[in-house]
């Protein structure tokens, strides 16, 4: 009887989110496919060594369903190399000794079509294209800003951190503030504050944490640790709590910021990764904290 992934957080991720492959890449840019295919070929022995969201991967891997003791996650790796060049990829899962065994090689095209078959939760790639194309087809998928390496600890705890507006809710408010100012914007939010926003693209995904948190809470256990880092302030804070709280989830720590740098935080924080639409907060976070861009809602509409 064919297995099935419906009852686990499924997590699909390029191999550069994964792997540090930047040399690999540069080869490639630089080069070309074919002497790209050859130089993949000629190091599939040498493993390659973690990258930026390795730490969340391997943590998400270590997950055991509190009920079954079964993985509670399944990350599967989807990559636009072929499966020849793509060997040593699975070889560097294999030195690393983590829990990866399906895959999809799908030869230069996107692998976003293939998202549904897996019921992906959440997409990781470094690729930008391959992320709006997910985005656009409904799947939370965000783009890995490969930075420093970046310090881990020693606990098992995951900690993921979310913006707010057109992250996990839709970017109606945000149109507000870019058209008419923080006045404008704040009014707007007070006067609705009973309105819950639309859901954003990471709704699902929050959904799906908090689905796990509640198995583990039951069991007096809390593996995993949310926070929402917004640009909000009082009083337009009540609309996001409010909605939070009309679609039955919860954030486990809330930052109400007013437009403060969100680094300061972050750095507090530690997630292992954090999402945010805005590359004028992604790329400062990306200094200290793994963070994606979330390519989504007016702020990265083009024109």
């Amino acid at each position: 009887m064919p297995q099935a992934l419906a009852d686990k957080l499924v997590i699909a991720i390029s191999s550069r989110a994964l792997f540090d492959l930047e040399e690999s890449n540069r080869v490639f840019e630089e080069e070309g496919l074919e002497r790209y295919a050859e130089y993949q070929i000629a190091h599939e022995d040498i493993p390659l060594a973690p990258g930026t969201a390795f730490p969340l991967i391997r943590r998400l891997l270590a997950l055991k369903d509190p009920e079954t003791g079964q993985g509670a996650v399944e990350v599967i790796l989807v990559s636009k190399n072929d499966a020849n060049t793509g060997l040593r990829v699975f070889n560097s899962i294999e030195h690393h000794k983590i829990n990866i065994t399906r895959a999809a090689f799908t030869c230069g095209r996107s692998p976003y079509t293939y998202l549904s078959a897996f019921k992906a939760d959440l997409f990781l790639s470094a690729n930008p294209e391959d992320v709006s194309l997910a985005l656009q087809h409904g799947y939370a998928s965000a783009t890995l800003l490969t930075g420093p390496e970046y310090p881990d600890d020693d606990t098992d705890e995951i900690r993921i951190a979310f913006d707010g507006d057109a992250v996990l809710f839709s970017d109606e408010a945000e149109r507000v503030f870019k058209s008419k100012g923080l006045e404008d914007f704040t009014r707007h939010e007070v006067e609705k504050q009973e309105i819950p926003l639309s859901p954003g693209p990471f709704k699902g995904f929050l959904e799906a944490l908090n689905r796990l948190q509640t198995a583990y809470r039951a069991r007096n256990m809390r593996p995993i640790r949310t926070a929402l880092v917004t640009a909000r302030q009082a009083p337009s804070h009540k609309r996001a709590i409010k909605t939070l709280r009309h679609w039955g989830v919860t954030v486990d720590e809330a930052f109400f910021l007013g437009g403060l740098n969100k680094e300061p935080i972050l750095e507090k924080f530690r997630p292992h990764i954090f999402f945010d639409d805005q590359q004028t907060y992604c790329l400062p976070a990306s200094r200290y904290v793994p963070t994606g861009h979330v390519p989504a809602g007016i702020a990265n509409e083009k024109g």
